[in-house]
């Protein structure tokens, strides 16, 4: 009977947002930040490609409402123009960064599935921004030890937000450190992974987070240990590191 009443409690205390990775301890006050922060300043465009990302049955991976909005929010202060994504699913967080960049901004975005992609793709051409978008199919580290090679790209690159493969974090922060501006940032986001960072060895975890659990912890080791950088670790959604490129 009590296992019952608990998790009809559980049910009731479950916020709205679907893909909902928030660490804030009390759903009822990530609702609020949502209700009264969040969705009245949501731009439609935003709010239509959240809604139909919610039905699709990978939801988890998107970027939450209050993350597109700070990322919005990020992008205006430091007048990027020049951005890249690695990680784009139905491209929530693209949208919102193709929103916040001028109008002669640029995206180079990257993601092994296109499928996805063309889901939000007419909420995105319906917004008027598709134009800033260079969507590339495929791995992301072929394109970029291309552009490193290629040598013209060195140091271009206003902002560059990572939301992919977990166990290529490090791999995409060698490369990217030498894309990134001398005062440009690099967001790493699932920086946090579900709270499992502080979880002990034999705690009861989904496969998947156990599984990329390692990778994260060594990327925020390695990023607290990297010179070249300054650091900041948001417990937004599910954990951003902020890398602000010094030197």
């Amino acid at each position: 009977m009590a296992e019952n009443v608990e998790s009809k409690e559980n049910q009731v205390s479950r916020h709205q947002e679907v893909g909902h990775k928030s660490l804030l301890q009390s759903d009822a006050l990530y609702q609020y930040i949502l209700e009264t922060s969040v969705y009245p300043r949501e731009p439609e465009a935003m709010k239509e490609l959240r809604e139909i990302t919610a039905k699709h049955p990978w939801n988890i991976m998107t970027t939450s409402a209050d993350e597109g909005q700070f990322l919005s929010m990020l992008l205006k202060l430091i007048n990027a123009r020049n951005t890249m994504e690695i990680g784009v699913y139905t491209g929530y967080s693209l949208l919102a960064t193709a929103l916040a960049l001028p109008e002669d901004g640029k995206i180079l975005a990257m993601d092994i599935n296109k499928e996805n992609y063309e889901l939000g793709l007419p909420v995105i051409q319906k917004a008027g921004v598709a134009h800033k978008i260079d969507f590339r199919e495929g791995p992301a580290l072929p394109v970029l030890d291309q552009m490193i090679q290629d040598g013209k790209y060195h140091g271009t690159f206003d902002f560059i937000f990572v939301d992919a493969d977990k166990d290529n974090y490090l791999n995409y922060h060698k490369r990217l450190i030498d894309l990134v501006k001398i005062g440009g940032v690099i967001g790493y986001d699932n920086t946090l992974w579900n709270g499992s960072v502080v979880a002990p060895p034999d705690a009861p975890l989904r496969k998947y987070v156990r599984y990329y659990r390692d990778f994260v912890l060594e990327l925020n080791k390695a990023l607290a240990a990297d010179p070249r950088i300054e650091i900041c670790q948001l417990p937004v959604g599910d954990g951003i590191t902020l890398c602000r490129r010094i030197s």
